[in-house]
């Protein structure tokens, strides 16, 4: 049977391959930008609607939810990828189903159960009001972690711009909604987060169940889910724990800070780290969905090392500018953006801009260990993760000090994270010299641009001009790199085609 063009290129590889890679990085990543704008537009009317402890009280409620969501699917939903034949990966899809369905479920019971030492060791009696809104929030979220996974299968990363989209709009909505009503607490946060992933899921499921209703009719069998249990059953078995560690380990400030501090603390936390990730996710969380699917083949057809140095290049090119700023004048974006009730929200994101660029490069590359097939190492490095942040978030509050205790929990993660760089390099074969050259080159870049921010910083110049100038800085850095990279203006070609 005769190839069309575009499978001969899939098998030559190449830059036409990396092409299109970054083509569908750009489909999803384009789709969502409304949605990433419309977000970071609407928290400074949310600023100004909540308050710091409204804030951390939202924080407190997503991080609980968030540890029992990413274990919604037993892992399962990774193993959607892996299988050859569509026929398979939808009784995997099935199976991911039904662990949502059996983990929710157990929820309930638990969160009932251990509902009065959860508020008393948060220090938060306010957070116990909404506990009961973490089941729903698990079972929404666990589906939606498994048709994602599906989606990413079919290549079809429209549908899932389109589900982003839907719940950007219905999540600020809702929480604005809510704050104008005259009831501003943390519920209209917490209400307006379950309303946007309730959206988002049914709009994806809507468009997966149009297109692939017929495969997923005519695949769905007990036995083959029962093979899918027994095949994969390293992913319960091990990942599971590690995914579990992994998310405890994300959520240990909000709980530390809240049972050494206050709400109030973790509100100034979670505003900065919530602008940190926005950005960061915004393109990162994008490149993962479609370097997970194009990893997956690439490891098979022994081309893996290419994709992941020209994916590290395009991280590093696209996050070490404007984080490498924030680390300079984060406080005055926060006061002059959100007022100087949030100055010290700046000044944890000054904290934690580093910490947050390295967590970027190597958050898509983490998928590496899923597709070799290295279970182990997920769980070895994830307990490395949780112990070193919770001694030092355990340290710096035993010291009486927030400041101190993000100081170190950033030190810590950047050297882990960084390992875990270090050791994605090394299993998909790409050499340790050239990460370090790629990132090398672009800090070399910064540094004149650093040194001007530096010294108008340094002379007090006024913050909002500071902060224009620094804007106006990265606008001219990403449209420098839009005529100079050849990689980027090869993407730029391939998307306008």
């Amino acid at each position: 049977m005769e190839k069309t063009p575009s499978e001969m290129t899939e098998k030559l590889g190449g830059n036409n391959k990396n092409a299109s890679f970054a083509f569908d990085v750009l489909t999803l990543a384009g789709g969502t930008t409304f949605a990433q704008i419309l977000t970071i537009f609407s928290v400074p009317v949310l600023t100004r609607l909540y308050g710091p402890e409204d804030f951390g009280v939202w924080a407190l409620y997503i991080s609980i939810s968030s540890i029992l969501s990413v274990i919604s699917c037993l892992r399962y939903e990774y193993s959607i990828m892996l299988p050859e034949l569509d026929e398979e990966a939808v009784n995997l899809l099935g199976l991911s189903l039904l662990s949502v369905l059996f983990v929710s479920g157990l929820t309930l019971p638990i969160i009932w159960y251990f509902r009065e030492p959860i508020v008393e060791i948060l220090n938060s009696p306010q957070v116990g009001n909404y506990l009961w809104l973490v089941t729903p929030f698990v079972f929404i979220n666990g589906i939606f972690l498994a048709l994602t996974n599906w989606n990413s299968r079919t290549k079809l990363f429209k549908r899932l711009s389109i589900s982003k989209i839907s719940s950007s709009i219905s999540t600020t909505s809702t929480q604005i909604g809510m704050g104008l009503a005259g009831k501003p607490g943390p519920g209209g946060l917490i209400a307006g987060s379950l309303v946007g992933q309730s959206i988002s899921t049914f709009i994806l499921g809507l468009q997966i169940w149009r297109d692939d209703r017929n495969l997923i009719e005519q695949s769905l069998n007990w036995r083959k889910i029962y093979e899918g249990f027994k095949r994969y059953y390293k992913f319960p078995l091990i990942d599971t724990w590690s995914a579990l560690m992994n998310s405890v380990s994300w959520q240990l400030p909000a709980f530390l800070l809240s049972a050494f501090f206050t709400p109030l603390v973790v509100g100034f936390y979670s505003l900065g780290f919530r602008l940190l990730q926005l950005p960061m996710s915004f393109i990162g969380g994008s490149i993962s969905q479609v370097f997970f699917q194009r990893a997956s083949r690439a490891f098979s057809e022994g081309t893996l090392p290419s994709l992941v140095e020209n994916v590290l290049r395009m991280l590093v090119i696209i996050g070490m500018f404007p984080m490498l700023i924030l680390t300079i004048i984060g406080s005055d974006v926060f006061t002059v953006v959100f007022g100087k009730a949030w100055a010290e929200a700046g000044v944890y994101a000054q904290i934690l801009s580093i910490w947050a660029f390295i967590w970027f490069i190597s958050t898509p590359l983490s998928t590496i260990y899923v597709v070799v097939e290295k279970q182990q190492f997920g769980f070895h490095y994830n307990f490395l993760n949780l112990i070193t942040r919770l001694f030092s978030l355990l340290i710096g509050g035993a010291l009486g000090s927030p400041r101190m205790a993000l100081i170190l929990f950033s030190i810590s993660g950047i050297l882990v994270y960084g390992y875990l760089c270090l050791k994605m390099m090394s299993y998909s074969g790409v050499k340790i010299s050239r990460a370090l050259k790629i990132i090398l080159s672009n800090l070399i870049l910064f540094m004149p641009v650093g040194m001007v921010i530096v010294a108008l910083k340094m002379i007090e110049i006024n913050q909002i001009l500071l902060v224009l100038c620094s804007g106006l800085i990265i606008c001219i850095y990403y449209l420098y790199i839009l005529r100079t990279d050849a990689q980027i203006k090869e993407i730029i070609s391939e998307f306008r085609a």
